[in-house]
């Protein structure tokens, strides 16, 4: 179970934030749907080719910072 909760203004920054970092997901279409937030985990870990704890991290940390541009 993933710790943390997205909104969908809050999910808008985070894969902002990611696109940066990865930009080769500019090209897949990532959905995401508010209280699936494990589902966005997975599905990020295999697009990126993480660990889904790696995944879980980098967004937990875009979310303590959501104005700021560092992931």
């Amino acid at each position: 179970m993933a710790n943390f909760t997205l909104t969908p203004e809050s999910w808008q920054k985070v894969k902002t934030k990611f696109l940066r970092k990865y930009r080769e997901l500019a090209a897949v279409e990532i959905s995401f749907t508010p209280g699936q937030e494990d589902q966005l985990v997975h599905q990020l870990a295999k697009l990126v080719n993480r660990d889904s704890a790696y995944v879980e991290f980098t967004i937990r940390k875009a979310l303590a910072d959501p104005d700021g541009n560092r992931l």
